[in-house]
């Protein structure tokens, strides 16, 4: 094996990011099977959802770079400055970018209804419930944990 595979795949807080976001969008999916009942692989993809796989693969990255260099390093630091902005965007700029996603829909349904213009909606799950960032924060630092022991 080359040495730069081999050492990709030995970098703990890397895995640990890749896993926590890959567990956190399998809930996805099995959540929305569960609700729906239906199957749908656009979900391991998409943005939004329970739990905030964005948020899960930074918290096992802080977490793991904490454990690897300490908590007291620059890298845990930046890591958890990088998080605390994923957060953010997250739970209060892209949720308040769906809330407008949402209310432009029912203007251009009333639109389309009155005057028979091309229905075009608008992506509105666009980010995080406080429950969803919390479930992300929760997952990500169990993986972080997992993967660097």
């Amino acid at each position: 094996m080359e040495p730069f595979l081999k050492d990709i795949l030995a970098n703990q807080p890397l895995i640990a990011t890749f896993v926590a976001w890959f567990l956190a969008q399998t809930l996805k999916i099995i959540i929305n099977i569960i609700r729906g009942h239906r199957f749908d692989f656009r979900w391991f993809i998409s943005i939004g959802g329970f739990p905030s796989s964005h948020v899960a693969g930074l918290s096992a990255l802080a977490t793991s770079l904490g454990i690897k260099f300490g908590f007291n390093s620059g890298l845990f630091a930046i890591s958890v400055a990088i998080t605390a902005l994923v957060i953010f965007d997250a739970r209060v700029i892209r949720r308040a970018a769906g809330r407008q996603a949402e209310v432009l829909n029912k203007i251009i349904e009333d639109l389309y209804k009155k005057r028979e213009l091309k229905l075009v909606r608008l992506k509105e799950l666009l980010g995080h419930t406080s429950l969803e960032v919390f479930f992300g924060i929760v997952l990500g630092i169990i993986v972080g944990i997992l993967v660097s022991y």
